[in-house]
């Protein structure tokens, strides 16, 4: 039985578990029935022309985690954000972990999907906003929504603003030979709210992970919303990160995305701005090794006059790794004084590593600011040579280098421990000491 198949009859075991009364089980018995039409996507779609899922297709996953695990914090304490206080949503394969979460309900809901999908009080919020942003019709967001049930939901009321940032973390811990993971996350600012989250999927173990992952944030006018993807994961895990983005006047939504480990990744990050005087950022940084394959591929909607996006990626690839980059930027007719900038730069350190980038415009207004751009190379040798020439030690000249080039990314984040933290793991990843911050 292939893993399309194995999913499909696993979603009668899912539903004799969950309420078949709640309006949600509609949105799942859709959502398999488009799952079931499309099945997983392939390289003859243009949007996954760089990226296959044949291999993942050929592992018998497991789909419900037979047993829960339990972890100590001084066990996976390296993989927050401990340096500060925050709250945090803990999954150990796909379970929630109360003894290593901190949620509230105070004047904000930092709490769980599960709760949000089940609980009379959560429901005009959850009519409101759940499955209204994501996909309906492509493969694998319409396979998370069938399957829909835990994840991360947090709920900011009109200016509101919570006491510290959250903290997602989704770990696996290798119970099963192979395990298929599927988190929804739901993330609302209204009016005038603020909030900033930090999400990290982590495998523990050395077998086979997928994780299917859908997040859908609305920020509400005037909103502010920072959101870090930290994914520098284990050779043997593979992700698959949808998230849906809705904006109305005034907000700013700004994503950033730092790759640094993982088989295989696929970012989806979809902007929709429903508003005037819209600001949305993505910006990202990927380092890669080995064989590793990193695929984003971005989309900014501008549906309205005088608003901005930035888009900004940063790639550095050795030995065999893979990058790909597809974005998009796509401005309506009535979108006039529309401002967008979209740039991939990417350094290759190896004759064996890859990238395939294609940045896209798509402009119906005349009365528009638009910019993109990719530059694909090697590191400076001029450059080097200089710095090699007052004293500097070839591997520290080189990380020097890199370090500059991904500069502009990192100075934007706004959380100064996540800063520091992002820092270390680029040393560590360009296998060097420093001795500065950026």
């Amino acid at each position: 039985m292939d893993l399309k198949d194995k999913l499909l009859s696993s979603f009668l075991a899912f539903e004799n578990n969950v309420d078949l009364d709640h309006p949600v089980h509609e949105v799942r018995s859709e959502a398999i029935k488009t799952f079931e039409e499309k099945g997983f996507p392939s390289k003859k779609e243009e949007a996954w022309k760089y990226t296959s899922l044949n291999n993942l297709q050929k592992v018998d996953f497991s789909i419900f985690p037979k047993e829960e695990n339990t972890l100590e914090f001084r066990d996976i304490k390296k993989y927050f954000l401990h340096e500060i206080d925050t709250y945090k949503i803990v999954f150990i394969d796909g379970v929630y972990s109360s003894y290593l979460s901190e949620t509230t309900h105070d004047g904000v809901d930092v709490c769980l999907m599960s709760a949000a999908l089940t609980k009379p009080q959560y429901k005009p919020v959850i009519d409101v906003y759940f499955n209204k942003v994501a996909s309906k019709d492509e493969s694998l967001t319409t396979l998370n929504t069938a399957f829909s049930r835990e994840g991360a939901y947090i709920y900011i009321p009109k200016n509101k603003v919570p006491k510290k940032p959250i903290q997602i973390l989704h770990l696996a811990t290798g119970n099963e030979a192979a395990v298929m993971l599927q988190p929804r996350n739901l993330i609302i600012a209204e009016e005038n709210a603020e909030l900033q989250v930090i999400e990290r999927h982590q495998s523990l173990t050395k077998n086979e992970v997928f994780t299917n992952s859908v997040t859908e944030i609305f920020a509400a006018k005037d909103a502010i919303v920072d959101y870090y993807k930290v994914q520098n994961d284990a050779n043997t895990a593979s992700l698959v990160d949808n998230t849906y983005i809705s904006q109305k006047d005034n907000s700013v939504v700004r994503v950033h995305t730092f790759s640094f480990g993982g088989k295989l990744t696929r970012n989806n990050l979809n902007f929709y701005q429903n508003g005037e005087r819209i600001d949305s950022t993505l910006k990202g940084v990927t380092i890669l090794g080995e064989k590793q394959h990193v695929d984003h591929h971005t989309l900014v909607h501008h549906a309205n006059p005088n608003c901005e996006s930035h888009q900004d990626y940063k790639g550095i690839y050795g030995e065999k790794s893979t990058g790909v980059f597809n974005g998009k930027i796509i401005v309506d007719r009535i979108a006039q004084k529309t401002n967008a900038f979209q740039q991939n730069n990417n350094i290759l350190i190896s004759d064996k590593a890859t990238i395939n980038t294609k940045p896209q415009l798509e402009i119906f207004a005349d009365d528009v600011k638009c910019s993109h751009g990719c530059t694909i190379g090697q590191l400076d040798e001029e450059a080097l040579f200089y710095l090699r020439s007052r004293g500097i030690p070839k591997k520290e000249a080189t990380a020097l280098l890199m370090y500059a080039f991904a500069n502009n990314v990192l100075q934007s984040v706004r959380i100064p421990e996540l800063k520091s933290r992002i820092n270390k793991i680029i040393a560590n990843k360009l296998g060097v000491r420093v001795g500065f911050e950026l």
